[in-house]
């Protein structure tokens, strides 16, 4: 089970990332147009630990061990935190960045789950995926409110 292990390996590793860009972003933006985004974020949060803890269950599951901090390297680059504390839209495209890695790895999960016959992977994927859309969506509307003004 290779690839999907290797899949919900990079997926937990990449919750966490998630985890911790939203934190920070939801700590340093200021303004009063920073307020519902930073709320956004704070209830992402939770979200994305449920997934990173669902993914390292899954991995356990299968005999394996989730990785740790050592196994870690970042890569949402677009995710930090911007110079200027409320350039809210520049946390805005991050997280929309962040996201369209988030649903290409979990479509890439669930067909890895489906050529290697485990259903449950593939039925945890398609869940967390419903979620990681519905956060893009969400994400889109707060860019196109931002790109009109």
């Amino acid at each position: 089970m290779s690839d999907v292990t290797d899949l919900l390996k990079q997926a937990y590793l990449d919750e966490h990332e998630t985890v911790l860009n939203y934190m920070t972003n939801a700590i340093v933006l200021d303004g009063v147009r920073a307020e519902e985004i930073k709320e956004s974020l704070q209830t992402d949060i939770q979200e994305e630990l449920t997934h990173a803890e669902q993914l390292g269950q899954r991995l356990k599951q299968l005999d394996e061990r989730p990785p740790a901090s050592g196994e870690f390297e970042a890569s949402q680059h677009s995710l930090q935190p911007p110079e200027d504390s409320t350039d809210v839209l520049s946390v805005i495209e991050g997280v929309l960045d962040a996201e369209e890695d988030a649903i290409a790895t979990y479509r890439s999960l669930i067909q890895a789950a489906e050529a290697e016959d485990d259903p449950v992977t593939e039925d945890l994927a398609v869940t967390i995926l419903a979620d990681e859309e519905a956060h893009r969506t969400e994400f889109r509307g707060y860019r196109k409110e931002y790109k009109r003004d």
